[in-house]
């Protein structure tokens, strides 16, 4: 197997996986908070951010690190592509840091109706996101 296609791989698994782990967030997850018990929530959302970080962390690293090489890797007539997958991922990691980090973190001292509801509505981009990047994985390891 060459670079190419080992790196394709390696991108889909990643990004795949982030994409059923956003769409489980999302749906599942996210608004299944408002029912955690306001004594407990502190905790609960603390435990969460630690958790959750130890699963998506190395899939967003491995992520990362093989759309990068893609764009490096890829034939100079898909390359676009490569970049496109970056340029997604970038608004992904943006909206990450930039917008649900910081509401996690204010969850982190109690629930708040208003900022859960905020970090929901906020999340839908991510998963649109995550979503198209999972379709641009796929079409990139069929035109392999």
């Amino acid at each position: 197997m060459d670079a190419l296609t080992a790196t394709l791989f390696v991108h889909a698994a990643a990004t795949l996986a982030m994409g059923g782990a956003i769409w489980f967030v999302q749906i599942v997850h996210y608004p299944m908070m408002a029912l955690v018990p306001a004594d407990a929530f502190e905790r609960y959302e603390r435990v969460h951010r630690q958790r959750t970080t130890f699963v998506v962390g190395p899939l967003m690293l491995a992520e990362a690190a093989s759309a990068a090489l893609l764009a490096w890797l890829c034939p100079p007539e898909t390359r676009w592509l490569g970049w496109l997958g970056i340029a997604l991922l970038a608004a992904i990691w943006a909206s990450t840091f930039g917008v649900q980090v910081p509401l996690h973190a204010r969850l982190e001292r109690g629930f708040d109706a208003r900022i859960h509801r905020r970090l929901v509505a906020t999340n839908w981009g991510r998963t649109g996101l995550w979503t198209a990047r999972a379709g641009l994985s796929l079409w990139l390891l069929g035109a392999a």
